[in-house]
């Protein structure tokens, strides 16, 4: 099998060209952005938001910073203002469950206005009613009726005493009450005189008396009807006079709201209960009973009598400045802050509460529109993701006070009405916690029936490059920052390449590009520049690496000092340098291992130490499972495998995953049984399949970084080098410094596709190809392997033999 060519200095790197872009710098640019790379996502949002039925929700997925929120602000912010506006709603006092203020349900603008007409009506009121009640005609007809009721006990008392008169008795008036007593010639008859009256005239006397006595108290008896007639005469008038007064007022309102039929059975509520309470516009420290009418000073307007608190309107939606339909951000999705509060005030050492006291949450404020969550913050908000499902499946916001639902305080609350929800809800979030919900969730999957996943990288071509261009235009106008030459956004496009780990597709990290321009104008701007340059981005780059290469050169000091044994300049059998990736947050960088194996007689075992003593993860165990496959597939087809080989990185201390390192133990493990010596100048990243294809990798470009800052350090000869898979060619975004050094040949890059051709650059010795018969050239490294597997099959069969030649038994 032919050696592959080193790779060019010009497939290292995939340069953006500045000369592509008709701009000169971002000053140029109209500022707009682009949404580029998210076609999948972008028809998931269009059918999720187009679809109006139940569950239709959206849960916008993908990694964190590809601009899931900015892309669906923008989609929803195109289409909200083309939507009708919706209705605004206000919570009213409920005359007849206290308990349970009304939702009312006004035209965008309306509930403002309703607010303030029955506060305008409440402040007319306290001068319009006490100048109807001081008026002569009502004190007047007050004093009719008052005199009327007095004539008509006077008149039934002289009745009697009249009639008493015609029998010579006479009705006296005492503190006690009335009384009746005999009179001759106009005087009362003194005791003793009576006393020796005859007994029939005392009889007559006695009879007449009970006679009168009888009709006094059937007349007295009346005296209460009389005065309860009379005070429902007084309250007739005081009706009549407080509706004559407020009619002219509450017609006037009702005018405003001819159409709107809830406010008009609202407004006769207030009417019937004014009239009826006319008495509070009179006093004007009237106190009034009972919690729900009972508001904190702190809460009322100067002047505003608290007992009219139930005439006022507490607007929880005003859409009158609204253009379209709502597009709502809820930044903290407490539960409180998603389907609103019930608020309460201390007051004399109690806890009190009213309908004014109710505040909206963002459910109210994106009713009619679209709210826009993430999902992480509102699961962790206690109550909060039960309490937008049961609003979803519901189709209703029901406000419920938490710290009585929970009964954390022992005081009256309210029950609102639930307020009709009609809106389109977008969670923003990570992939993983999408499948979570979707597989554990029952619920979820019937709420958010579409998925929007976002790409984390996009096809690097013209259109792309344009869109980063306008992506960075867009920051520097909306930052203010200074603007981009075309050169630096040519290099931000590049590391976008980098970024996304493969040379022919950008990254879709945002985020991190609009880091990384912040930090660039800063530079600039400190060297007092007026545009941003390439070499400004270049030098915050560098920054970057710097920063986060605290640990990584740490690691490479400890090898230039001997600590780690790193050996790149001898040849040595049955031991490679192999390359890692170490994740630290958001930044990974690469360092070489040394791996090596040893062999000997056993029964097929190929013994991975990490797997052994649990360092080893899952899928670098199988990578070395893998090995067996093909040494036994290869080598011992038709003869046992009879050796027992160990493999181990050497100085690992902690977990290793991943099977980016099993072409590397195989090549370690073919020197090791052919006994050829590996150039330690060399180092190996790639997996491997029982067919011996070597199979791409992760984080090649910081595997290969890492070596190469070792080699550089330790001094480059020309003979360093890495060999690679073939199809992790595409996948090169090299540091400039690397590129320059192969274009000196003092490093070089080897795409290899079979395990043949990587032994055979890194032991210089052919590795060989069977001929018909199956049999392996002399002197190759397949040979000596298979002529090594064989003799230790021979010598194991030896093992089993007694000495005259006889199998044992």
């Amino acid at each position: 099998m032919p050696v592959p060519e080193k790779l060019l200095p010009a497939q290292l790197f995939n340069r953006c060209d500045p000369g592509e872009f008709a701009f000169s710098t971002t000053a140029d640019l109209d500022g707009s952005t682009e949404i580029a790379g998210q076609e999948r996502a972008l028809d998931a949002i269009r059918l999720g938001m187009g679809i109006r039925r139940d569950g239709f929700n959206l849960f916008a997925l993908g990694p964190s910073g590809t601009g899931k929120e900015t892309t669906v602000l923008q989609f929803l912010n195109a289409i909200a203002p083309k939507e009708a506006r919706p209705d605004d709603w206000c919570y009213v006092y409920n005359f007849d469950k206290p308990r349970s203020p009304k939702a009312l349900r006004l035209p965008p603008g309306q509930a403002c206005r309703l607010s303030d007409d029955m506060d305008h009506l409440v402040e007319t009121l306290f001068g319009v009613m006490p100048a109807a009640f001081s008026s002569e005609e009502y004190q007047s007809r007050e004093k009719e009726i008052g005199e009327a009721l007095q004539e008509k006990q006077s008149s039934a008392i002289e009745s009697i005493e009249h009639d008493a008169q015609e029998h010579e008795i006479t009705l006296i008036r005492t503190p006690g009450g009335f009384a009746f007593a005999p009179i001759h010639e106009g005087k009362v008859i003194a005791p003793d005189v009576y006393m020796q009256m005859k007994q029939e005239e005392r009889d007559k006397i006695e009879k007449e008396t009970n006679r009168l006595r009888d009709s006094l108290q059937s007349i007295m008896a009346q005296f209460p009807k009389w005065q309860r007639e009379t005070a429902d005469k007084i309250k007739e008038l005081n009706r009549e006079v407080s509706a004559f007064a407020l009619k002219p007022l509450m017609d006037e309102i009702r005018a405003r709201y001819k159409e709107v039929e809830e406010v008009l059975r609202y407004l006769d509520e207030v009417e019937h209960d004014m009239i009826e309470n006319f008495g509070q516009f009179l006093e004007k420290e009237t106190p009034e009973e009972g919690p729900f009418m009972m508001m904190p000073p702190q809460f009322s307007p100067a002047g505003r009598k608290r007992s009219a608190v139930r005439y006022r309107v507490n607007v929880m939606i005003d859409n009158s400045k609204l253009d379209g339909a709502p597009v709502i951000l809820e930044d903290k999705p407490a539960t409180q802050n998603l389907v609103g509060d019930i608020e309460h005030a201390a007051q004399m050492g109690t806890l009190i509460t009213d309908f004014t006291l109710i505040k909206p949450g963002a459910l109210h404020r994106a009713n009619g529109g679209y709210l826009i969550l993430d999902a992480r913050r509102l699961l962790l908000e206690p109550f909060a993701w039960e309490a937008l499902k049961k609003a979803l499946r519901t189709r209703q916001i029901r406000i419920e006070s938490l710290a009585q639902l929970y009964s954390l305080v022992s005081t009256i609350s309210l029950e609102p009405e639930p307020v009709p929800l009609d809106l389109k809800v977008v969670l923003l979030g990570e992939r993983r916690l999408y499948y979570l919900l979707s597989t554990y969730d029952p619920d979820f999957n019937e709420l958010f029936k579409i998925a929007a996943d976002f790409e984390n990288d996009m096809k690097r071509n013209a259109e792309t490059h344009l869109a980063y261009a306008r992506l960075v235009g867009s920051i520097a106008a909306r930052d203010k920052l200074l603007p981009f030459e075309r050169d630096a956004v040519a290099r931000i496009i590049e590391h976008g390449s980098r970024m996304a780990g493969d040379a022919t597709r950008l990254s879709s990290n945002l985020q991190a590009i609009r880091d990384l321009a912040h930090e660039a104008e800063y530079h600039a701007a400190q060297n007092k520049r007026t545009q941003v340059s390439a070499d400004d981005v270049e030098a915050m780059l560098e920054a970057q690496r710097y920063r986060a290469a605290r640990i990584q050169e740490r690691m490479r000091d400890a090898m230039m000092r001997g600590t780690i044994l790193i050996d790149t300049s001898s040849e040595q059998v049955g031991q490679i340098n192999g390359l890692s990736v170490y994740s630290l947050g958001e930044e990974s960088f690469g360092t070489p291992s040394r791996i090596t194996a040893r062999v000997r007689l056993g029964k097929g075992e190929v013994i991975d130490i990490e797997r052994e003593v649990e360092m080893g993860g899952p899928i670098h165990s199988k990578g070395v499972m893998i090995l067996s496959g093909f040494l036994g597939s290869r080598y011992a087809a038709e003869q046992p495998l009879s050796l027992s080989a160990t493999l181990v990185f050497e100085q690992s201390y902690g977990g290793i995953e991943g099977d980016s390192a099993s072409s590397t133990e195989l090549y370690a493990l073919l020197s090791a049984i052919s006994g050829i010596p590996i150039r330690q100048w060399l180092a190996v990243t790639g997996s491997v399949n029982q067919h011996g294809q070597v199979q791409a990798i992760g984080g090649v470009n910081e595997k290969i970084e890492g070596f190469f800052d070792l080699c550089r350090e330790r001094g480059l000869d020309g003979r360093h080098g890495v060999l690679i898979p073939a199809s992790n060619v595409k996948h090169l975004m090299l540091r400039k410094d690397i590129v320059r050094a192969v274009e000196e040949g003092l490093f070089s890059i080897w795409p290899v596709t079979h395990i043949d051709e990587g032994i055979e650059i890194l032991t210089g010795v052919p590795a060989g190809t069977p001929d018909a018969s199956g049999a392996w050239p002399e002197g190759t490294v397949n040979e000596k392997v298979y002529g090594r597997l064989k003799a230790m099959a021979e010598k194991q069969k030896s093992f089993g033999k007694k000495p005259d030649g006889e199998p044992e038994k």
